[in-house]
């Protein structure tokens, strides 16, 4: 979805600016939160909750999805769609904003400058650093909206006021430290692969 979207909006040169690649990562989050992160993060989030109550329900991964989606419908692997879209949206926008800064700052003037996978890496590792303190607190909240206590909540916003009035603002950054860790080396991952990746298509296929 982000080739799809920077492939509309690169200038006649062929480069993305920093604020087309914010506005592409948001689009290419939303479309990933939708399609595949909602679903998915709602179940996981049940199983873990599911898994740590004292009378688990669930006896395995299909059985767990059958009677989810028999108790609650469909709806019920949807839990917290705004949340996760917006959660999802903030954490691609400010990567590939941050990751298209580091990549145009590093080449200068030459768009076709060769960018070593190590230094990829880093970059992507900082995207990665980026995106956690600057979305942490909008996963907090679609962790409780998906979770087995969703019912709780009338909504998004008044999960956020619930927090935030009986919990204090630093419950927005509770587990920073352990996802900071854990999602700078997948972020770091994710664009080396991304980015070879599109260098083999751009042989087959031209993508850029």
């Amino acid at each position: 979805m982000f080739e799809f979207l920077s492939n509309q909006m690169r200038d006649e040169k062929g480069r993305l600016d920093s604020t087309r690649g914010l506005i592409c990562g948001l689009g290419a989050g939303v479309a990933e939160a939708v399609v595949v992160v909602c679903p998915m993060e709602t179940i996981k989030v049940k199983f873990i909750h599911d898994q740590c109550s004292p009378k688990p329900k669930y006896r395995g991964f299909f059985h767990g999805v059958r009677e989810i989606v028999r108790e609650q419908g469909l709806k019920g692997t949807y839990q917290g769609l705004t949340a996760t879209v917006l959660k999802q949206g903030s954490n691609q926008a400010i990567r590939f904003f941050v990751m298209t800064s580091l990549k145009n700052w590093y080449k200068g003037d030459d768009p076709n400058k060769v960018i070593n996978p190590f230094v990829t890496g880093v970059f992507g590792a900082l995207a990665g650093a980026a995106s956690v303190f600057g979305n942490t607190p909008l996963d907090v909240v679609k962790t409780r909206m998906q979770g087995l206590e969703a019912h709780k909540y009338k909504s998004t916003w008044d999960c956020a006021y619930q927090i935030m009035k009986y919990e204090g603002p630093l419950a927005f950054y509770k587990g920073t430290v352990p996802r900071l860790g854990r999602v700078c080396l997948d972020v770091a991952i994710v664009f080396v692969i991304y980015d070879e990746v599109v260098k083999f298509l751009n042989k087959v296929w031209k993508t850029d």
